[in-house]
């Protein structure tokens, strides 16, 4: 059973990355001196307005009034109790405007956008949650957005294409490669080197080169402080486990940065395994990957004996992606966060149970945390408690889940 312990300012979100970007031997700026400086002034920029009382009252009146936070925490009592064993509470970003955790950090990217003066912002996208959070945020600020999405995703994951187009936003498609995740963000990052004055590459997770993995981390932090909040008033501890997915890392890094130096709290960030581990079609980066840069940035990443990032494969669109976030690497090389994998089978039978058990239609993407929690908890006592971050809805995979099990 969990003990509630003080939380103190010495919270690692608060001393890392370092100067340099670094989460220990993880991040930096791996790119040409003169993007260097581009990064630096962005750095300098968020900084500043970080600490402006007026941007914290406008981006928190927008997170009440706008996205409906907070986002509430529940108990999954027929879950819990098909499952026989540790009661499964679900904080449910997916009641978010927009449907998933996204809109935390695009909100304020776009902020940043506008405050810095740039006249349009660029992002890629692989489940579309990110594209759709994006702009979103860009339609309420009033300034340009463009998304680019790996073709395979925008025929997966056509209700986001669509919502995306009707928000104003111009759609590119990427035809290269897997034309999934990691080709939309060298896509996008190539658009984004033709203008980087003028424009602002709003990085959709936790990764990149600094000070995105920190910006972005940052923005999500609000999940941990009101979980952290919640639990503590309606159960008088602390979780025993936190669960979430990992792709980039942003809603897990959102849940797990408040409860960091709380030893009592396990967390085990959830990436998946697709087809097998044992085969080539699974983006299981931290289980099988290897230390390495991609995108601007030291992480585990997967890669061939060359070291080129390898083609990665996930049924959730927004897991497929060949690396991980900064802190993430960190976090696992300090064992403080355990990372697991499930394949597509488990990912599946927890997207129907949740929504058969719970009438909660998850993403595919939260459903591969679902499916661990679902998993442990059958072997946990019944005193204990998972908490689940449900980072997204499932909507956009409603038909593509129909298809594949023929429903």
């Amino acid at each position: 059973m969990s003990k509630t312990k003080s939380h103190t300012s010495s919270n690692p979100l608060n001393t890392m990355p370092d100067k340099k970007g670094y989460f220990g031997e993880y991040g930096g700026q791996i790119i040409p001196p003169d993007l260097i400086k581009i990064m630096n002034e962005i750095n300098d920029a968020y900084d500043e307005i970080i600490q402006m009382e007026s941007f914290q009252t406008e981006l928190q009146m927008l997170y009440r009034d706008y996205v409906g936070r907070p986002s509430p925490i529940y108990l999954a009592k027929r879950l819990t109790a098909s499952c026989g064993g540790a009661r499964i509470f679900l904080k449910r970003e997916d009641l978010n405007h927009t449907g998933a955790h996204k809109i935390n950090h695009c909100l304020g990217e776009a902020l940043l956008a506008k405050h810095m003066g740039k006249t349009k912002v660029l992002a890629e996208t692989g489940a579309g949650q990110h594209g759709v959070a994006l702009a979103t945020a860009c339609a309420l600020v009033g300034i340009d957005c463009e998304i680019h999405m790996g073709e395979v995703d925008i025929e997966k994951e056509h209700p986001n294409v669509t919502k995306m187009k009707i928000l104003g936003c111009t759609l590119v498609p990427v035809s290269r490669g897997t034309r999934t995740l990691k080709d939309a963000v060298d896509s996008a990052f190539e658009e984004y080197l033709k203008d980087p004055v003028n424009y602002l590459y709003a990085i959709g997770s936790v990764v990149g080169p600094h000070p995105f993995p920190k910006m972005v981390r940052d923005f999500q932090s609000i999940v941990g402080r009101e979980a952290r909040e919640q639990f503590l008033t309606r159960e008088n501890k602390l979780p025993d486990l936190l669960v979430a997915c990992v792709g980039g890392g942003s809603n897990s890094i959102g849940l797990f940065s408040a409860f960091l130096e709380d030893e009592s709290v396990k967390m085990v960030g959830v990436e998946p395994a697709g087809k097998g581990l044992d085969t080539d079609d699974h983006a299981a980066t931290m289980t099988l990957g290897v230390k390495g840069a991609l995108h601007g940035f030291e992480c585990y990443n997967l890669q061939d004996k060359d070291g080129n990032p390898l083609p990665v494969y996930s049924i959730a669109s927004g897991l497929d992606y060949p690396a991980v976030g900064p802190q993430h690497c960190h976090l696992k090389d300090i064992k403080r966060v355990e990372y697991k994998a499930i394949d597509d089978d488990e990912c599946l039978d927890a997207f129907m149970q949740l929504s058969r058990l719970e009438g909660i239609i998850p993403a595919l993407e939260s459903a591969h945390a679902v499916a661990y929690a679902m998993k442990v908890a059958r072997i946990m006592s019944k005193e204990d408690t998972i908490l689940v971050n449900l980072s997204g809805r499932g909507d956009k995979d409603a038909d593509f889940v129909a298809n594949v099990l023929s429903l």
